[in-house]
């Protein structure tokens, strides 16, 4: 026996819910498939197979069988690079050619009849017997294959049923209008499709590669390899991940992470593909090949993502299920009833009955939650807001409690001098003495003193040699006035000793979460100098925009208490320090049994924490593993994002519970108006037709979907 493998399909003519899940039934009655995943969002199926006992052709032939056209195949590993689908025209459809037949049939009907009429009952039987075949060919495959009570079974149903009473021409406009719906499903699926789609354009098709000696050439994307130079000129597109090695320009990014600002891009800055270079050259070192860039993951990610069904999804579907055949039982009971039991007309509720068949179609109600959640996903793709399924879209609007991790979430994730204090000289000698002594030196505290001084402009003292280093201790070094070293009080104590005033600033200093460094010229103390990694700019907005919506927002970190503790005051949270690795994953594990958490972190260091939480959110701009380990990731890596995701979950599910109740609504009215004799069929398939649509609409208004400031 052949060990499983995987397939997935392109399928034509998918375009809601309910095809999606008559596929998926079918398919899962044959032998030897298994892990399907039927998304009609991205007219996709996909699944695990044993060649041995079902063979890609006989699935095939089973869609086909549905009414459904397998258009192609792939493995499930990525492709090269993201590639749209070649689309027919609408007009080209094969549920716009039903359209046309059906349309064609009801107008000969009508033509004729004029020059006919004792013959019009029979030339409309005639047209709707014709247009309701491929529908009732449907129904019967759908039937043998395990859906028994599909929407073409009650419109087949119905039409039949109104041809035996007599009721042919609304019969015949019944079929057309069905065929009419089917086809604005199509076109307003092919929109939300669109969406994603649009990213694969973002991607230039060729680069300008520059060879060892110089001269470049044009080649193909796919022939990118890893540490391939290119050259980007002003006006073009990025072609792939990188760093810049030369050059320096503004770029816009605004198409990959929705940062609206172009940014200065100078050599070693990391750029991405899709990205805008605006005015000057830049050579480019490439990082990651064309389907492993960050378009090729975003476009790859919503794909798997539009393929798992959310929580209410799953609900819907099983509610549709004892749905549609209770409706037949009840639409039975209204034809039987009131002949039997009240001695009414049996032609008159007959046709209330198939009348109610109509309203029953539980296609808007299964489309109210696919929808929103692809228009969800999709639009925040466009705006670096990576999430990786409906069921983290949906959980991202429940959550009551937001973890953050500090390093490099809420704060930056390095240290930066935040006081300079001379007890000789000025504040600017005491920084240039203090970088020169560290300007060899790779320690963070080190990078960030020289780091400063060169934001101020500062000329630094020559030295003697290069630094030596005591770890843990100080750095010394010889400049031209004698040996002068920068360490930590502890050290500086060790060799002289430091007056009252001077330790109690550094005691204050310490006390706001600050690093304190001591520049010393032999014995004699000459400044202090404090660091800490402050907090991003954004991270008090993103606070205080998550605290507006109801939620509650809590810091853990690794640090000590008292650092912890100053950076969340200066955001208005509550901290939690000293938490290793296991106490963060306990913390995690306690707060959850109150309800939904987030958690946010670095998507590396924080991954148990991330993978307890309901839902985690990695920071980090794109990073392999911010992508790969996380439900849902931000590309533009500001905490705002974070706000912004809430947002986007709390906006989708509203529209979910607008479009469910907008389909119950309007089928509970018309249910009530047929049962007083209002409704005629071609309004009841008209009221199920325009409610799928009115649904649909609604959710794609989220393709447009921008977060509050």
């Amino acid at each position: 026996m052949a060990a499983a493998s995987s397939l997935k399909l392109q399928i034509e003519g998918m375009d809601c819910a309910a095809c999606a899940l008559k596929i998926e039934t079918a398919v899962a009655r044959l032998p030897g498939v298994s892990d399907i995943n039927v998304s009609y969002a991205g007219g996709t199926l996909a699944l695990n197979v044993d060649p041995d006992r079902t063979s890609q052709r006989t699935i095939e032939e089973k869609i086909r069988a549905l009414g459904y056209r397998p258009a192609g195949s792939a493995p499930q590993a990525r492709p090269a690079l993201p590639t749209k689908r070649v689309r027919e025209p609408w007009w080209q459809a094969t549920k716009a050619r039903l359209v046309f037949m059906t349309g064609a049939l009801f107008a000969a009907a009508f033509v004729a009849s004029f020059f006919l009429p004792e013959w019009d009952t029979w030339l409309y039987a005639t047209a709707a017997l014709i247009s309701v075949v491929p529908f009732a060919r449907r129904a019967v495959a759908g039937a043998l294959a395990g859906s028994p009570f599909s929407i073409e079974t009650l419109m087949a149903v119905a039409a039949l049923g109104a041809v035996a009473i007599g009721e042919a021409e609304e019969a015949a406009v019944v079929i057309f209008l069905f065929a009419v719906g089917e086809l604005l499903e199509t076109v307003a699926a092919g929109r939300a499709r669109a969406g994603i789609e649009a990213l694969i354009d973002l991607v230039p098709r060729t680069a300008l590669r520059r060879a060892s000696t110089g001269v470049t050439e044009t080649v193909a994307v796919e022939a990118l390899a890893i540490d391939d130079r290119v050259v980007v000129r002003p006006g073009d597109r990025i072609p792939s991940d990188g760093v810049v090695e030369e050059g320096s320009s503004e770029v816009n990014e605004a198409p990959v992470t929705g940062e609206s600002m172009p940014i200065l891009k100078e050599p070693g800055a990391k750029v991405y593909a899709g990205s805008i270079n605006a005015n000057g050259e830049l050579c480019v070192r490439i990082t990651h090949v064309a389907a492993d860039n960050t378009i090729a993951r975003i476009i790859h990610m919503v794909e798997e993502a539009q393929e798992s069904k959310a929580p209410t999804a799953r609900m819907i579907d099983r509610f549709s299920r004892w749905y549609t055949p209770a409706a037949m039982a009840v639409a039975a009971l209204i034809m039987v009833v009131p002949p039997l039991a009240f001695g009414g007309d049996w032609m008159t509720w007959i046709y209330r009955g198939l009348a109610t068949l109509l309203i029953a179609c539980p296609c808007a109600l299964v489309i109210s939650t696919p929808a929103a959640i692809a228009s969800g996903l999709a639009a925040g793709a466009r705006q670096g807001l990576l999430i990786k399924g409906g069921a983290a879209l949906e959980t991202l609007g429940k959550v009551i409690t937001i973890a953050f991790d500090k390093t490099g979430t809420l704060t930056r994730g390095h240290p930066k001098v935040t006081d300079v204090i001379a007890l000789s000289g000025s504040d600017d000698d005491v920084l240039a003495r203090a970088a020169a002594v560290e300007r060899n030196v790779s320690h963070p505290l080190g990078v960030a003193i020289v780091e400063a001084a060169k934001e101020r402009a500062l000329e630094l003292p020559a030295t003697f040699g290069g630094g030596i280093a005591v770890p843990g201790k100080a750095v010394t070094a010889r400049l031209k006035s004698g040996f002068a070293s920068v360490g930590s009080p502890r050290h500086a104590a060790e060799g002289t000793e430091i007056p009252a005033d001077v330790r109690d600033r550094v005691l204050a200093l310490e006390s706001e979460g600050k690093t304190v460094v001591v520049l010393m010229a032999g014995k004699k103390i000459e400044g202090l100098i404090a660091l800490r990694d402050e907090p991003r700019d954004d991270a008090a907005e993103g606070v205080r925009r998550l605290k507006a919506r109801g939620v509650n927002i809590l810091m853990l970190s690794g640090d000590n208490q008292r650092t912890a503790s100053a950076i969340a005051a200066g955001l208005g949270l509550e901290a939690r320090g000293e938490l290793l690795p296991d106490a963060k994953l306990a913390e995690i594990g306690r707060l959850k049994q109150a309800g939904p958490i987030a958690m946010v972190g670095d998507g590396i260091n924080d991954a148990p924490a991330l993978a307890a939480a309901s839902v985690g959110i990695a920071m980090g701009g794109g990073t392999d593993v911010a992508l790969e380990t996380a439900d849902a990731a931000l590309l533009r890596d500001r905490v705002e994002g974070v706000a912004d995701l809430i947002a986007l979950s709390q906006a989708t599910l509203g529209n979910i519970w607008q479009n469910i109740a907008l389909a119950l609504a309007l089928k509970a009215v018309f249910l009530a108006t047929t049962l007083f004799g209002v409704t005629t069929l071609w309004m009841a398939i008209l009221a199920d037709t325009g409610a799928t649509v009115l649904v649909t609409a609604n959710a794609l208004r989220l393709l447009a979907y921008q977060p509050p400031k």
